[in-house]
C-alpha cells in the first residue's frame, strides 16, 4: 500500500466519490436503452456485462463492458489530479465497491470484474494490461467468463510484484478477495461442471 500522505477528511471525500461513481449500473442503464428488460429477471440475475451477453445483445455487453471498466478508471483518473497515490487507490477501490454493493439496489451489485481492470489499467497500465491478458488468455482456452475472472483476480498481486509494482500488491489482494466472494456461485458451479460458457443463453 502507498504511504499515507492525505488526512482523513480528503481520504473520506474520495471515497465517497469514488463510491457514488462506481454506484452507477452500466448494466441496467443498457438493458433499459436497448429494451433488454430488467437484467435482475435475466440469466444470472447479474447486472454485468456477461449477463448482458446472455441477452443476445453484443453491443450492448460491449458499452456495459467498457462504461464498467471507465468507472474504475475515472474514479482514479480523477483522484489523481487532485490528491496524492493513497486517495487516489482508495477512490478506485471504492469504484469497485461502489459497483458490487451500490446502495440504489439495496447493495446487490455487479461482480466487479470490468471495474476491476479498469481500475487497474489507469493505475497502472502495465498491471492493467496483465490482468487483461490474463482474463483473454483464459477465456480463449476454457469460454468461462467467471473462471478467467477468478484467474485474472487471483493472479493481479503476483503481476503487481512481477512489475515491480509493489505498492499496489495490497489493493490487488482486496480486490482479488471480493471478486473471490462476489463469485462464490460460479467456483460452485464450475466445481462441479455446470457453469455457463461465453455467450451461452439461459
Amino acid at each position: 500500500m502507498p504511504e499515507l500522505m492525505s488526512g482523513l477528511p480528503t481520504l473520506g471525500l474520495w471515497a465517497i466519490i469514488g463510491y457514488l461513481i462506481g454506484s452507477v449500473s452500466a448494466g441496467l442503464l443498457m438493458a433499459r436503452i436497448f429494451g433488454l428488460g430488467d437484467l435482475r429477471q435475466i440469466g444470472s440475475g447479474n447486472i454485468g456485462a456477461t449477463n448482458v451477453l446472455r441477452t443476445g445483445n453484443k453491443l450492448a455487453a460491449l458499452l456495459t463492458l467498457v462504461l464498467d471498466a471507465g468507472k474504475g478508471a475515472i474514479a482514479v483518473l480523477l483522484a489523481r489530479v487532485f490528491v496524492a497515490e493513497d486517495a487516489v487507490q482508495l477512490a478506485g477501490l471504492a469504484a469497485f465497491i461502489g459497483h458490487c454493493f451500490p446502495v440504489w439496489l439495496g447493495f446487490r451489485g455487479g461482480k466487479g470484474v470490468a471495474t476491476f481492470l479498469g481500475t487497474l489499467l489507469a493505475l497502472a497500465w502495465p498491471l492493467g494490461l496483465a490482468a487483461c491478458a490474463t482474463w483473454l488468455v483464459t477465456a480463449a482456452l476454457f469460454r468461462i467468463s467467471s473462471l478467467s475472472a477468478l484467474v485474472a483476480a487471483v493472479l493481479a498481486p503476483l503481476w503487481a510484484q512481477v512489475l515491480g509494482l509493489p505498492g499496489l500488491t495490497g489493493l490487488c489482494l482486496v480486490l482479488a478477495v471480493v471478486i473471490l466472494i462476489r463469485h462464490a456461485d460460479n467456483i460452485r458451479r464450475l466445481l462441479n461442471g455446470t457453469e455457463k460458457r461465453i455467450g451461452q443463453k439461459s
